[in-house]
């Protein structure tokens, strides 16, 4: 494709990364009969939040099931932090002898806190015509002590990884151990069954697992949640309303070559209608050496300083 150089480089941009935001979503697939559950896949680089500098950019993959096998080819080679939720798939990255090193694991607060949520969720219950006692106490409080995490995150997002690392150390750290404390002293006293101990054991039943939900702690780099890959694909949910299905594994590929380019456009604060055109019509006549202007913040400076030059 033509814009195969644009999205190279975009490419490697986000593989270059020291964390890297994580998720998929379904995507309907033409097949004999009907349609089928493919998936997009996304890798997103945002630095914003611990000041990092670089351009925010997002990579996306297209795969017709979401086999582990995807995962593993989509990040052979690169290591660092991948924020994402407790997907078994990424589970190959982490392992011990992985090369050229493990990816560190960072799990999302906003996927544990959601099952909490839908168990305290007061206005959800009125409107499924349930009982009050239908309510959780328990979950509640646990949403109540997460969201205080949440609010410590507010307020820091954007300093520096350093100055993150030591308002975590000072204010987060108290509270999470206070609320490990709590979900263990509640779990003890619930059958296995209960489904708020499945909520607790989301997080903290399985080897390693509590120890990446913890990750933010120590990581002034990392974030509490994945909101940036959530956020990445939530274009891609309206989409299926209105283009239906991909029509081919190839014509999935190219929507996700294509959705690369528009998402980091967009990351970008850049139109990428005006953005695209304006790439096709220069990409011929440009050396090879000055491709990297095309990129969307260097574009997008290059808009800015035209009227100050003329």
């Amino acid at each position: 494709m033509a814009l195969e150089p644009i999205h190279a480089l975009i490419k490697a941009h986000v593989l270059a990364a020291e964390r890297l935001h994580g998720d998929d979503t379904t995507v309907p697939l033409l097949a004999r009969g009907g349609t089928r559950q493919a998936r997009l896949w996304t890798y997103v680089r945002d630095d914003r939040p611990f000041a990092g500098g670089a351009p925010p950019a997002a990579l996306f993959h297209f795969s017709v099931d979401r086999e582990k096998t995807h995962p593993n080819l989509h990040l052979a080679g690169w290591t660092g932090i991948l924020q994402a939720d407790a997907y078994g798939g990424y589970n190959d990255l982490y392992r011990n002898g992985r090369e050229p090193a493990p990816v560190i694991s960072a799990l999302c607060w906003s996927h544990a806190r959601r099952k909490f949520f839908e168990l305290a969720d007061v206005a959800d219950a009125v409107r499924k015509g349930k009982a009050a006692d239908a309510i959780s106490p328990v979950a509640l409080k646990a949403v109540e002590r997460i969201d205080a995490l949440f609010a410590i995150e507010r307020d820091i997002n954007g300093l520096s990884a350093e100055a993150r690392r030591e308002a975590r150390q000072q204010l987060s750290l108290p509270l999470v151990e206070e609320l490990h404390t709590w979900f263990r002293r509640e779990r003890a006293q619930m059958s296995r069954h209960n489904p708020v101990a499945k909520a607790i054991n989301y997080m903290d039943e399985k080897d390693g697992r509590w120890e990446a939900f913890t990750r933010f702690l120590n990581d002034g780099r990392s974030c509490l949640t994945n909101n940036s890959a959530e956020r990445a694909l939530r274009g891609i949910a309206l989409g299926r309303k209105a283009w239906l299905f991909a029509g081919s594994q190839r014509g999935g590929e190219r929507a996700a070559f294509m959705i690369t380019l528009i998402v980091t456009a967009k990351l970008n604060d850049v139109d990428p209608q005006a953005w695209l055109a304006d790439v096709l019509g220069r990409m011929p006549n440009l050396p090879a050496s000055r491709l990297p202007d095309l990129l969307p913040w260097n574009w997008a400076v290059g808009r800015e300083q035209v009227p100050k030059a003329a």
